[in-house]
């Protein structure tokens, strides 16, 4: 298991890092994000689509829970905020097993139906503008994705 922790001074910061995460994720790559409201989970959404070509602008799918997004890999945005007190399943492994990207906003909302292979992101404020991204791997395939990401930051 591997660990990558950087700071971000800014939004641009945060975007520019997870546009460069975008360069390496596959099809089927799944990365959770925890943090709490207004700390840019949609922020460093919005930047892994512009790596992924994203043209459309992204935002929050907190009242449809998923929003896709073509682009060099399709990208599947949920944010299950809602779905903190329900055990439905809303077919969340036509997603997650599917060919495009997901990232899930408040993930551990939905612990019981994520895959055990996935990469963790959690976002914490430092200051008004600076935060702490600590990305957290359980699988080989995240190491590798983690050990690119080293070489940049």
């Amino acid at each position: 298991m591997k660990n990558l922790e950087i700071i971000t001074r800014s939004e641009q910061d945060t975007k520019d890092f997870a546009s460069t995460l975008a360069t390496y994720v596959s099809p089927g790559d799944v990365i959770t994000l925890e943090g709490g409201l207004g700390v840019g989970k949609t922020t460093f959404t919005k930047g892994l689509a512009n790596g992924l070509e994203i043209k459309r602008n992204v935002t929050s799918p907190t009242f449809t829970i998923i929003k896709e997004y073509e682009g060099r890999i399709p990208l599947y945005h949920m944010d299950v905020y809602r779905l903190e007190f329900s055990d439905e399943d809303i077919g969340f492994d036509e997603y997650f097993y599917g060919q495009g990207v997901t990232v899930v906003e408040w993930a551990t909302f939905i612990e019981g139906f994520l895959p055990s292979k996935r990469l963790n992101i959690s976002i914490e404020a430092e200051s008004e503008s600076s935060r702490r991204i600590i990305c957290e791997s359980n699988d080989e395939h995240y190491d590798k994705i983690i050990n690119r990401l080293k070489i940049n930051y």
